[in-house]
C-alpha cells in the first residue's frame, strides 16, 4: 500500500478531516485549510491553546497514568503482573486521544520531551497488541473476572457495550495524527495492523455486526486517506450499511441509516455517526446518506439544539430528548457531544458551502464546547447545564474521562476551522487574529487577519497573493448579525432592529452580493489589498420558540457569538435564580481585563424576588445585575447560575419565604452537602421525575436505612410534615421509599412522633402526615430505601 509522506499529508489535513492523501477521484467539494497552515496569535484563542498544550495535555497524561490507563497496556503486554484494570473497556481510548492531542500540539510547537514520552507510550501500546493485530487490553489481560461488558469471544458484545471497534476508531485517529505530526510510522503501523484485522473479520460474507458506539467509521476514513487502502473505506461504509433496523434507537440502530430522519438516542454516538456518513458520502460519491443527514440536521437545529450549541437534553441515555425538550438545570449537553457537533457541522459545510452550518459550529465552539474546560485547564465539565443551584462543579477527573481526553485533542485543531477553499474560492469562516497561507488554483495567497473578536466586530483581512490573480473571497456574515441566532425558528431576538453589516475594500465601503450567507468579492487581487468587515455587536435578548416550555417568559443575553449567564459571584447575595429583568431593559457592556482572563461583561438593572408567608405576591427589590460569558462560569467555585433570565413572575424562582424549613439547618446520612438546600427551596415540582431543579437523593445506595433532619433556628410547635418524593422510574435509579418515620428531639433524645393520620407514601404528590403537636428544636425523617433502588426528595415541608 502507498502511504503518503507525512510532509505531504500535513499540507492536506485539518482537525478530523484530512483531504486527498492519495489519488482519489472523490472528496468534499470544499476543502478545509489545515490548522498547521493557520497560525493564530490573538488574545482569545492563543492563550487557550497554550493552556491546553502546557497544562491540560500533561495533566491528562499524568491522570491516565495515575488512573490505570497506562497499566492496562502494561498488563496486556505482560510487563506488569496482576489483572486489575481501570473501570471501563473504552479507557484505552483516553491514551489514544491524548496522544492525538499531543501530536496536534507538537505540530503547532515542537516539544522534544513530549515527543519522547509519546513514543514510550506507543512502544507500550505496540507490546500490548496481539500478533494478528487485535488491540483491546481488557480481553488480552485475561482477567479472572472479566468486565461484564466483554463477551466470551471477540466482538461478541460489540453491538452492545464492549467498545472494541470504538477503541479501534480512536486508535486510527490518533495514529494518523501522530504520523502527520512527526513523520514516524511507529504508531501508524500498529493502526494498520489492527485495521487489516478488521478488514479480514468484518464485511459482506464475514462477520455482520455494527459498532455499538460509532467512531470507527471516521477512523477508517482517515486511514484510507493516509494509506490509499480502499478496503478501509469499504469497511467504513459496510459498518454504516449493516446498521439497523433491528437494533436500539439508543445507538441509532433501530432503522437503517438511510431511513433515519430525526436525531434520537445517545447524542455523542449520533454526532459521530452523522460525521462518518458525511465522510463516506464525500469519499465514495454515494449521496444516499445525504438526504438522511440533511433531515437530521434540520431536526436538531429546529427542535433539539441548546442556545449554547449543546446537544443531548437528557442524562437518561446521554441522549436527545423529544422535540423542544430542552431543560436547563438537568441539561446534559455533554462536552463530547459539543465536539461531535462541531465535527458534523464542519462536514455539512464542506458538502454544501452554506454559512448556516458554520453559524451552528461557531455557536457551539464559543459556548457549549469551551465551557467544558476550566480557564486553568485542569478542571472539567462532562455535562454542561444551563442553570445551577450550587450542585454543579467542575471535576479534576472522571472515571469515564472521554470528555477530558477529547478536549485535549480538539483545542489545538481550532485554527483549522477558520478557512476553507474550493478551486479559486477562499472561504473566511471564523474570525481570529492569525496568518494563513492558502494554495488556490491561481497560486498561493497569504491572509493576515486582525481582530478583537469576539468582543469587537471589526475584522481586517490583509490579502497578499504571490502574484496578482483573480479569485473570490467569501466572507461569512454570521446569522446573529442578520437577526437570526440559529437557522430556523427555534430561537429569535427580542427586537428586529437589523443593523447594517459593512464591508470595506481598501478603506472604501463596497456593495457586495451574498450567497449562502457569504459576502462574495470576486476581483483581481494584488499585494496590499485589504478587506475590512464591520459586524454590529449590540447585546441581544434571545427568546426561545414557545414550544420550549422551560424557556417561556425568559430571555438569554447574547453579544456577537457569545452567550451570557448570570452567576452568583457577580450578583447580590450570590443569588441569581431569584432575579427578574424586563424585556426592554437597557444594558451596558464593559471589557474587564482582570476578570476571568479578560471578558466583556453586561450590566443591567433588574429586581430580586422573595416569597412572603401567606401570600402569593412577591417582594421585589431593585438591584444591579451582572452577566458574564457562559463559557467562563464555574471558575470561582460552586454557585448559582442561569442562562435563561425570567421577565415574568411565573418564570422566576424567588428566594424562599422564612418558613420553619427554610430557616433550618439540614443534615443527613448523605455526604454530599450540595444537595441539602434542594429540599427547602420551595420549588413546586411538576411530578416526581422532574429534574428541572435540584433534588436530594441517596443513589446509588439501595436497601439501606437513611435519614435527613432539620435543626430549627429556634423551638417551634409542629404538627405536620409533607414530603414530595423524587422518583425517576421506570428508567432511573430512584423510587419512593418502602416506608418512613418521623422523630423529634426531646431532651437530647430522638422520639417517634404519634401520627394522627396514616403516613402517605405515593409519587407525584405531597405526602402529608399529621401528628400530635410537639415543641422541639429538630425533626428527623428516617426512611427505608427499596431493595433494588435509591430514594430521593424534592421538598420537605414542616408546619
Amino acid at each position: 500500500m502507498k502511504i503518503l509522506s507525512a510532509a505531504a499529508f500535513a499540507l492536506l489535513s485539518v482537525t478530523a478531516i484530512n483531504t486527498t492523501a492519495v489519488a482519489q477521484n472523490k472528496d468534499y467539494p470544499i476543502q478545509p485549510v489545515s490548522f498547521t497552515s493557520v497560525h493564530v496569535h490573538d488574545h482569545f484563542w492563543e492563550p487557550k491553546m497554550e493552556v491546553n498544550a502546557n497544562v491540560t495535555i500533561p495533566y491528562t497524561l499524568q491522570q491516565c497514568k495515575l488512573n490505570g490507563r497506562v497499566d492496562n497496556f502494561l498488563r496486556a503486554a505482560g510487563q506488569l503482573s496482576g489483572d486489575k484494570l481501570s473501570d471501563f473497556p473504552f479507557d484505552d481510548t483516553d491514551i489514544y486521544k491524548v496522544i492525538e492531542g499531543a501530536s496536534y500540539a507538537m505540530q503547532v510547537k515542537k516539544n522534544p520531551k513530549l515527543d519522547k514520552y509519546v513514543d514510550s507510550l506507543i512502544t507500550i501500546i505496540g507490546a500490548a497488541q496481539e500478533k494478528d493485530g487485535y488491540l483491546y487490553t481488557f480481553r488480552t489481560v485475561k482477567a479472572a473476572k472479566p468486565h461484564e461488558w466483554i463477551g466470551a469471544k471477540r466482538w461478541e458484545k460489540e453491538e452492545e457495550l464492549s467498545h472494541e471497534l470504538y477503541n479501534s476508531g480512536h486508535l486510527f485517529e490518533a495514529a494518523t495524527a501522530h504520523y502527520q505530526a512527526t513523520g514516524k510510522k511507529n504508531f501508524l503501523n500498529i493502526a494498520i495492523k489492527n485495521a487489516d484485522l478488521l478488514v479480514r473479520v468484518f464485511g459482506p460474507g464475514k462477520l455482520q455486526e455494527y459498532p455499538g458506539h460509532q467512531i470507527v467509521e471516521i477512523g477508517l476514513s482517515k486511514m484510507y486517506r493516509v494509506t490509499g487502502n480502499k478496503n478501509y473505506l469499504d469497511l467504513a461504509k459496510f459498518f454504516l450499511d449493516v446498521r439497523g433496523p433491528k437494533g436500539d434507537a439508543y445507538n441509532q440502530a433501530d432503522k437503517r441509516v438511510v431511513d433515519q430522519h430525526e436525531a434520537v438516542g445517545h447524542a455523542v454516538r449520533a454526532a459521530y455517526m452523522y460525521t462518518g456518513m458525511a465522510d463516506i458520502a464525500a469519499l465514495t460519491g454515494d449521496t444516499k446518506y445525504l438526504t438522511a443527514i440533511d433531515d437530521i440536521w434540520d431536526d436538531v437545529t429546529d427542535k433539539k439544539l441548546y442556545i449554547t450549541g449543546g446537544i443531548g437534553a437528557t442524562g437518561n441515555g446521554e441522549a436527545f430528548g423529544k422535540a423542544y425538550e430542552l431543560p436547563n438545570m438537568s441539561a446534559y449537553a455533554e462536552t463530547c457531544a459539543a465536539i461531535g457537533n462541531v465535527y458534523w457541522n464542519n462536514r455539512m459545510f464542506l458538502l454544501h458551502g452554506d454559512a448556516k452550518y458554520i453559524d451552528v459550529l461557531e455557536r457551539t465552539l464559543y459556548n457549549g464546547l469551551l465551557s467544558g474546560v476550566s480557564l486553568s485547564g485542569n478542571r472539567f465539565f462532562y455535562p454542561n447545564p444551563l442553570s445551577s443551584m450550587f450542585q454543579h462543579q467542575r471535576s479534576a477527573w472522571f472515571s469515564c474521562a472521554c470528555c477530558i481526553s477529547n478536549m485535549t485533542r480538539f483545542l489545538p485543531s481550532v485554527p483549522g476551522y477558520v478557512y476553507a477553499k474550493n478551486n479559486n474560492d477562499l472561504y473566511v469562516n471564523l474570525f481570529m487574529t492569525s496568518t494563513a497561507t492558502v494554495p488556490l488554483k491561481t497560486g498561493k495567497v497569504t491572509v493576515e487577519q486582525t481582530t478583537e473578536y469576539p468582543w469587537k466586530g471589526k475584522v481586517d483581512l490583509a490579502i497578499t497573493p504571490n502574484k496578482a490573480a483573480q479569485f473570490t473571497m467569501r466572507i461569512r456574515i454570521p446569522g446573529w448579525a442578520k437577526q437570526q441566532p440559529v437557522p430556523g425558528d427555534l430561537y429569535s431576538f427580542n427586537t428586529n432592529n437589523t443593523l447594517p453589516v459593512t464591508l470595506l475594500l481598501n478603506g472604501s465601503p463596497m456593495n457586495y452580493q451574498t450567497e449562502k450567507g457569504y459576502a462574495v468579492v470576486k476581483r483581481t487581487w494584488k499585494k496590499g489589498d485589504k478587506l475590512t468587515l464591520l459586524l454590529p455587536m449590540p447585546v441581544q435578548k434571545v427568546l426561545a420558540n414557545p414550544n420550549v416550555k422551560d424557556d417561556r417568559n425568559r430571555f438569554a443575553f447574547e453579544k456577537g457569538p457569545i452567550i451570557y449567564c448570570l452567576e452568583g459571584p457577580d450578583n447580590k447575595d450570590s443569588l441569581v435564580q431569584n432575579i427578574m429583568i424586563a424585556r426592554n431593559a437597557l444594558v451596558k457592556t464593559q471589557y474587564r481585563a482582570g476578570l476571568l482572563n479578560g471578558v466583556d461583561v453586561i450590566t443591567v438593572k433588574g429586581v430580586s424576588t422573595r416569597r412572603q408567608l401567606n401570600s402569593d405576591s412577591l417582594i421585589k427589590t431593585e438591584q444591579d445585575v451582572t452577566a458574564i460569558p457562559y463559557y467562563a462560569w464555574a471558575n470561582r467555585g460552586p454557585s448559582e447560575m442561569t442562562v435563561w433570565i425570567p421577565y415574568e413572575n411565573n418564570a422566576v424562582t424567588p428566594k424562599p419565604a422564612p418558613t420553619i424549613a427554610s430557616l433550618s439547618k439540614v443534615s443527613s446520612s448523605l455526604k454530599n452537602t450540595r444537595m441539602f438546600n434542594a429540599i427547602k427551596d420551595q420549588y413546586e415540582p411538576a411530578d416526581s421525575k422532574d429534574t428541572n431543579y435540584p433534588y436530594m437523593h441517596w443513589w446509588p445506595k439501595k436497601n439501606t436505612t437513611e435519614f435527613v433532619q432539620y435543626d430549627f433556628d429556634k423551638p417551634y410547635t409542629i404538627s405536620s410534615s409533607s414530603v414530595y418524593w423524587f422518583d425517576d422510574g421506570p428508567w432511573g435509579g430512584c423510587r419512593i421509599p418502602d416506608n418512613y418515620k418521623l422523630f423529634y428531639k426531646r431532651d437530647g433524645q430522638w422520639v417517634e412522633v404519634k401520627n394522627t393520620t396514616p403516613y402517605q407514601n405515593e409519587k407525584d404528590k405531597m405526602n402529608m402526615v399529621k401528628f400530635e403537636p410537639v415543641n422541639t428544636t429538630a425533626i428527623k425523617m428516617e426512611l427505608r430505601l427499596p431493595a433494588d433502588n435509591a430514594t430521593g426528595i424534592h421538598e420537605w415541608v414542616i408546619k
